[in-house]
């Protein structure tokens, strides 16, 4: 154990515990990122064997992340996020693509497809607004199947092709 972490367990006994669950995170997300871009690589192969398009390495976020719940209106932090990754893509050429993969549990006014469907456009809307021209803006595909182990709704934005 690190001084300063001692130190802060004295102060704090939980803190030791902090410290180390975020750690234990820290190598899941590096463990996670590293099984994604594998599959992701063996699933462009395949795809360009049926005349698939590839997507590009991009930013995957996890529905809950942006959105109220149950609902496709974007929280105060999803839309802080969805700006950070706007200005990214900005003084990039080409199109962005947007896709969803799995879905989360419709509350009231959306059933599973439509609340997908519905954050999927408001991702878009907001990529639009922060900058991105619609004519750039390509929404490829919603994937209701949940092969992402139970994680929800993933929402994917990566650069796209320079000519469509």
């Amino acid at each position: 154990m690190s001084a300063s972490t001692t130190v802060a367990a004295r102060r704090d006994p939980l803190a030791c515990n902090r410290t180390k669950k975020a750690r234990s995170r820290s190598k899941r997300s590096a463990k996670l990122t590293a099984q994604r871009l594998r599959r992701d690589a063996m699933l462009g192969q395949v795809a360009q064997q049926f005349g698939g398009r590839v997507m590009q390495p991009g930013v995957e976020i996890r529905a809950v992340e942006l959105f109220v719940p149950g609902e496709a209106m974007l929280t105060d932090q999803g839309r802080a996020r969805l700006s950070v990754i706007a200005r990214q893509y900005a003084g990039q050429a080409g199109c962005v693509e947007i896709r969803s993969h799995g879905s989360d549990r419709a509350r009231q006014r959306f059933d599973d497809w439509d609340l997908a469907a519905a954050r999927l456009g408001a991702v878009a809307r907001a990529l639009k607004l922060d900058g991105i021209s619609q004519d750039r803006l390509r929404i490829r595909g919603l994937d209701q199947a949940d092969g992402r182990g139970g994680q929800g709704q993933v929402i994917r934005i990566a650069p796209g092709a320079e000519t469509e």
